[in-house]
């Protein structure tokens, strides 16, 4: 026999009224673990955004609830208000910058691939860091990955920690 699954119903409203006026961030997602579909309502404050990064895995629908900004998508800038409805394509570099009134934005896309347990491929060891290999005294960096002294100004500089 199937389970039967439950709708998740909710207001807009009812979301923002229960949320401190200065918080940011998610105000509410979809919280079924068999669902298909990942849907956030998130609040962005007056004047915040995030840089500008590329979204691979999947398409997004974004959808203005409240407040204004600007979305750049490929580097073409669109004015956001409330009822502005985009499609933001997997591949794309996007950002969002709240306008003086914050931003209130619904995001609907396929679900995401979760984690699986699983053995994985070890990583190559990471290369050891040269940071240890400025001169205390004059601030040089050394030149040679394997310096004992500065070349500046011939103090010992720290032993190589290896990991």
């Amino acid at each position: 026999m199937q389970a039967v699954r439950e709708a998740e119903f909710v207001t807009v409203a009812g979301l923002v009224a229960a949320v401190a006026q200065g918080e940011s961030g998610a105000l509410w997602r979809l919280e079924a673990a068999d669902r298909q579909l990942d849907a956030n309502l998130v609040r962005h404050l007056p004047g915040t955004g995030g840089a500008a990064y590329v979204e691979d895995e999947v398409d997004v629908m974004l959808v203005v609830v409240g407040g204004g900004g600007t979305l750049t998508l490929d580097g073409a800038k669109s004015r956001l208000s409330p009822g502005f409805l985009g499609l933001l394509p997997r591949g794309t570099s996007r950002a969002l910058l709240a306008g003086p009134e914050g931003l209130l934005v619904l995001t609907v896309h396929n679900r995401r691939r979760g984690m699986s347990i699983g053995r994985s491929t070890p990583a190559a060891p990471p290369e050891p860091c040269a940071l240890h290999l400025v001169c205390g005294r004059c601030h040089r960096h050394a030149i040679e990955a394997d310096a004992r002294y500065c070349s500046g100004c011939g103090t010992a500089l720290p032993e190589r920690r290896t990991t």
